[in-house]
């Protein structure tokens, strides 16, 4: 199984490292990521941009996936995801926690709770399907 590290090191150049997201451990069936909240990723508002939240459970999500692809697999794409956000902040540092729901040979789900460090807060609730991608 692929390490947090590895993940890590993949990150730097692309969107989840741009933004700052750091995985910090990998499980079976799981994957938990961290975002630490500064002023480029709010909003105008004041407040942690929707788009910053989707991104760490998109990108945990995605690491989840590659972690758990079955043999033979190459790759996955993203064909649905859908957030709930219930919260936001201005400071901190936002936790997810992505869990597999279905990991089948076609597709798999996701599932990921993002939420507030230090308020123990539920910011969102997310949910993906990836397609899994074999080489032709």
């Amino acid at each position: 199984m692929i390490t947090a590290d590895q993940f890590n090191e993949r990150s730097p150049g692309h969107l989840p490292g741009l933004l700052g997201i750091r995985i910090t451990a990998v499980a079976q069936g799981s994957l938990r990521a961290e975002l630490p909240v500064r002023a480029e990723l709010m909003a105008p508002n004041g407040f942690l941009h929707a788009g910053s939240v989707v991104t760490l459970a998109d990108t945990a999500c995605g690491y989840g996936c590659v972690a758990h692809l079955p043999e033979g697999a190459s790759s996955f794409t993203t064909v649905e995801l859908k957030s709930n956000h219930l919260g936001t902040t201005r400071d901190g540092t936002v936790d997810c926690v992505a869990t597999a729901v279905h990991l089948g040979r076609t597709t798999q789900v996701w599932d990921a709770v993002v939420t507030h460090r230090e308020s123990g807060k539920t910011l969102a609730l997310f949910r993906c399907t990836q397609m899994v991608l074999y080489a032709r």
